[in-house]
């Protein structure tokens, strides 16, 4: 918990601190080659328009939209402070219609902090104050193309060309910070999130979305010591909290790291089963042994009440230096949260090292059957590197592997069902691959159901993307 002299410091000299904290950036080694701006991370110089990309195999002639990642790419970049969170927005987008990749574009998110040093013109639109980066996740709802982040910026509009078109606080019904990670449900059209704001460390909220596009819910929810939640879920009756041990730190911050939260050994672990529509007084909170988690695969209700919920999880995030993400992965779990008897028992799927799970969503927040996930090496200082896709099936336990081989990294990949009525499962999993050798990059999309054949097609890109955070297959509307 925050001590009083903190608290002072954050409510009374905010500025001498954020002056303090340039001052402790400005001497720090500017010559240091940073692993998250260097190698596969170094960021590209420039946008670009490709236009009908060459094709390995047959692109499926169901597939009518985009492939769309965010991510961080730094303008003009500098390592002092820099962490691997805080790069400036860039999407990485592929056309693919009447089985061809019309199209590659990358197109900067237009913030005003982006323009103030140097970079295209800002797009218009409400700010937070100046909190304006963008550079997490990409979503479809209610008809538009939104990039998202959390814990500052409202969303950012962007049109079908991945142009920013404006900034977006929903017609004026959000007012409070937005989330990476919303989870729409499948059976109500609506967006659930948690979220937090970087400048407060007492509260967090659960944000809704309608399938319209308006905000009809912001409720806050007593906090300590300014967790960093990246991450929420939902079941039928429940939106799922996690409360756990990554929380802002005055040090890092007077030390002029850009992104200041840290492993907090004296931050109570916990998750909270809230009702969608109750308040904080209605939560059930559960202790859980110390552990972060970035993403979930997904979470329901069983019969007898318990919430069951599977994800990646870590021994500890933060805790290994200030540059990016480290820590121990335990590869994937799941939880069985018990509401009568505020527990949770944590059961070991699978201890391979591995990320960025995602499942058919159509299925989320519900009873489900299958996951792909992402390997993570067990050596590789920029997070990401040479590893392979899982494939998991939940009721037999079957893990499929599909290892792209030497030199290749993969980042997450996405399932993309064969029809809206197609079985859970039944479709196409699809995802960026560099080559390290080339410097090269391939859209690759693998047969969800066996991702160990060969790729069903691979889009070939001439230049190395580089590792962005999440994405989504953007269906056209029309």
């Amino acid at each position: 918990m925050a001590s009083a002299v903190e608290t002072a410091i954050r409510s009374v000299v905010t500025k001498g601190v954020t002056t303090m904290a340039s001052i402790n950036r400005a001497l720090k080694d500017k010559s240091r080659d940073h692993p998250f701006l260097t190698g596969i991370h170094a960021p590209m110089p420039e946008e670009l328009t490709l236009e009908n990309l060459r094709v390995t195999g047959t692109i499926p002639a169901q597939l009518d939209g985009r492939y769309v990642r965010n991510g961080p790419n730094p303008f003009n970049p500098d390592p002092r402070g820099h962490h691997w969170f805080v790069g400036d927005g860039m999407v990485h987008g592929v056309r693919i219609r009447d089985g061809q990749a019309l199209w590659y574009r990358n197109r900067y998110i237009r913030s005003l902090d982006l323009q103030e040093r140097g970079g295209p013109k800002a797009a218009p639109g409400p700010r937070r104050g100046r909190r304006d980066l963008v550079n997490t996740n990409i979503i479809q709802h209610n008809g538009k193309i939104l990039a998202i982040v959390e814990a500052g910026s409202f969303p950012a509009e962007l049109d079908g060309n991945l142009e920013t078109i404006a900034y977006t606080d929903f017609g004026g019904t959000l007012t409070v910070p937005f989330s990476a990670h919303p989870h729409q449900d499948p059976l109500t059209g609506e967006l659930n999130a948690i979220v937090y704001d970087g400048m407060t460390q007492n509260k967090v909220w659960h944000v809704v979305v309608s399938a319209d596009g308006k905000v009809t819910r912001q409720e806050p929810i007593p906090v300590r010591d300014g967790p960093s939640i990246h991450e929420c879920s939902i079941t039928r009756n429940y939106v799922l909290i996690f409360d756990l041990p990554v929380t802002f730190s005055m040090g890092a911050l007077v030390a002029g790291q850009q992104f200041p939260y840290g492993w907090n050994t004296e931050h109570k672990a916990r998750v909270g089963l809230m009702p969608r529509t109750g308040t904080a007084d209605d939560i059930i909170w559960c202790d859980v042994d110390p552990c972060y988690v970035f993403h979930v695969s997904n979470s329901f209700e069983r019969e007898d009440g318990v919430v069951v919920c599977d994800m990646s999880v870590h021994e500890t995030m933060f805790a290994g230096g200030p540059d990016g993400p480290n820590g121990k992965p335990l590869g994937m779990e799941r939880w069985l949260i018990d509401p009568k008897g505020s527990k949770v028992e944590r059961i070991t799927i699978d201890s391979t090292p591995q990320e960025f799970h995602r499942p058919d969503e159509r299925f989320f927040g519900q009873s489900y059957r299958y996951a792909w996930s992402l390997g993570l090496p067990h050596d590789s200082d920029g997070f990401l590197g040479e590893a392979p896709i899982y494939r998991y099936d939940m009721e037999t336990g079957e893990r499929q592997v599909h290892d792209f081989g030497p030199g290749k990294v993969a980042g997450e990949f996405v399932f993309v069902p064969r029809s809206a009525d197609a079985a859970e499962g039944d479709g196409w999993i699809m995802g960026y691959v560099i080559d390290t050798a080339a410097e090269t990059t391939d859209l690759v999309i693998l047969d969800a159901s066996d991702i160990t054949k060969d790729p069903v097609a691979s889009v070939h890109i001439p230049h190395r993307v580089p590792p962005g955070f999440h994405g989504n297959w953007l269906p056209d509307a029309g």
